[in-house]
């Protein structure tokens, strides 16, 4: 059983920054694909950005494309999202999942999922 505890959300103005930072415990970190999905309120949750267990393959959503860049860091079992130049649609909470398996835009195929850090960006 993998645990997933998200750090870093908070409130910034628009053109801001926040790292948000997912550090998980229970497994073996190295062998899962790990993503960053968000929900607005009234929205599904949308997937935001994945990154390959050795974290050579990223990919992302348009919305985030040259704004935010996801990370990994397997020796501290922690997975990143530096999220740059932020708009008032980014805000949202944000969960990051894992995937024992491959890497997917799907959120109901993550195995595992954090309890979410809310970012709220001001215009």
């Amino acid at each position: 059983q993998v645990q997933l505890v998200e750090f870093g959300g908070g409130s910034v103005q628009t053109g801001g920054s926040l790292r948000l930072s997912c550090v998980a415990s229970g497994g073996t970190f190295s062998s899962y694909a790990m993503a960053w999905f968000r929900q607005a309120p009234g929205k599904e949750r949308e997937f935001v950005a994945a990154i390959s267990t050795s974290g050579g393959n990223t990919y992302y959503e348009d919305p985030v494309k040259g704004r935010f860049i996801i990370s990994r860091d397997n020796a501290k079992n922690t997975v990143y999202l530096q999220m740059n130049r932020l708009k008032p649609e980014d805000t949202a909470v944000y969960y990051c999942a894992a995937d024992r398996l491959t890497i997917t835009a799907t959120p109901d195929e993550y195995d595992y999922w954090g309890q979410g850090t809310q970012v709220t960006v001001s215009s």
